[in-house]
């Protein structure tokens, strides 16, 4: 089969993989119908490359048609339309039921301290192949893949893998109060769906921050109001500029959808970029002990959100060694929330969203749709934020 591969830093190639098969007795071979480009996969470009492998696989956001399952798989069948959430675990699990499949105990990544496995994101999620192909194997099939309706396209139900329970977990993290206020950090695909999340939900007013024409254009076409970062000289003018709107007291909550590679944290950048330009066998010991972060957003974020808020944070970060102001955390009283989505525990609130209707303006949210073969070109474009690209979705 065709697959994207990951061949180093800013490189990935589309190549002849071999096609999955039935490992155990839990899995289920899906036939991908599209495959998103996840702002999480240009980390794997740029900054996390010392955790990568030559001919690793990429990709997380899938959704298909089941092909094949295995004896331990008893309501799939070859036939049925499926998203695949981008983690893997067991639904049974302490953790699980707990309604924290990201730290699933059955397929946490125990070798390397990490949590549950997850689909093409480096071997300290268990190096497990990705998406981005034209086949895959997807491993804990008796709980992962969610079945949705024949017939809308899929647009409609591929975000359920990733970008809809990310936004919707960032949301609900932010414990925004009914009729209160909440600014994102970051439009891309995830700070993007958070603000219209957010807006359905019952937040009154939704700030959305970000320095990209298209992205600040989208925001505001769905009721947010936007500030864009290229118009204020500093951060202390951003923040001032949203406090003037709250009272003087900043939003309830902060969602920073932005991560390690914030604008600006010229130094934090320059530590990222060194680590990823020595030999892997040290490259990777120095990011797993001494990595920082870009923390721009985030110490914006601390600075903006009301004494007594709270921060939620769905942006990645990979930082062993970033200074946080506990002072100012203490002090404010604020509450920070994170984590990778747990994604079977928002799906059925989710679900009821996805109808003709389309509240979350699902069915036109992508930007750019390419074949599986552009996928070196959507990658540069979207990393770039070129020709206007929030969101790629791919076509095996």
């Amino acid at each position: 089969m065709r697959a994207v591969t990951w061949q180093g830093k800013r490189d990935v190639r589309v190549e002849n993989v071999p096609d999955p098969g039935i490992q155990e007795p839990t899995d289920a071979v899906v036939r991908i119908t599209s495959s998103g480009l996840c702002g999480s996969d240009l980390h794997l470009y740029e900054v996390l490359t010392p955790f990568m492998t030559p001919g690793d696989i990429l990709g997380h956001e899938p959704i298909g048609v089941v092909e094949e399952v295995g004896a331990g798989v008893p309501d799939l069948q070859a036939g049925d339309r499926v998203v695949v959430p981008f983690q893997i675990a067991c639904g049974n699990c302490w953790m699980c039921l707990t309604g924290l499949p990201t730290q699933c105990e059955t397929t946490q990544v125990t070798g390397e301290g990490m949590g549950a496995a997850l689909f093409g994101y480096t071997r300290l999620y268990g190096a497990v192949p990705g998406a981005q192909a034209e086949y895959l194997r997807v491993p804990q099939a008796q709980y992962g893949p969610i079945k949705i309706p024949d017939g809308p396209a899929d647009d409609r139900f591929v975000y359920l893998s990733d970008v809809l329970p990310t936004a919707w977990q960032a949301v609900r993290y932010a414990e925004v109060p009914e009729g209160g206020s909440v600014a994102v950090l970051g439009l891309g695909p995830i700070g993007d769906m958070a603000c219209r999340v957010a807006r359905v939900t019952g937040a009154e007013r939704v700030f959305g921050v970000d320095l990209v024409p298209e992205r600040l254009r989208r925001a505001r076409e769905r009721g947010v109001e936007t500030f864009d970062l290229r118009s204020f000289d500093d951060e202390k003018e951003l923040v001032a500029a949203i406090r003037d709107r709250t009272d003087g007291r900043g939003p309830d909550a902060v969602i920073d959808a932005v991560g390690t590679e914030a604008h600006g944290s010229a130094a934090a950048r320059l530590a990222q970029q060194a680590s990823t330009l020595l030999p892997r066998k040290l490259g990777a010991p120095l990011a797993e002990r001494f990595s920082v972060d870009r923390l721009a957003a985030l110490y914006t974020a601390i600075d903006l959100v009301r004494r007594g808020g709270t921060i939620s944070l769905s942006g990645v970060y990979g930082g062993t060694a970033d200074p946080i102001p506990l002072l100012t955390l203490f002090d404010k009283q604020i509450q920070i929330r994170m984590g990778q989505a747990n994604v079977r525990r928002w799906t059925d609130d989710i679900l009821p969203y996805l109808t003709d209707d389309d509240p979350l303006g699902v069915d036109d949210f992508a930007t750019h749709r390419v074949p599986l073969s552009d996928a070196p070109h959507a990658y540069e474009m979207f990393q770039q934020k070129r020709d206007g690209a929030v969101k790629v979705l791919m076509k095996p």
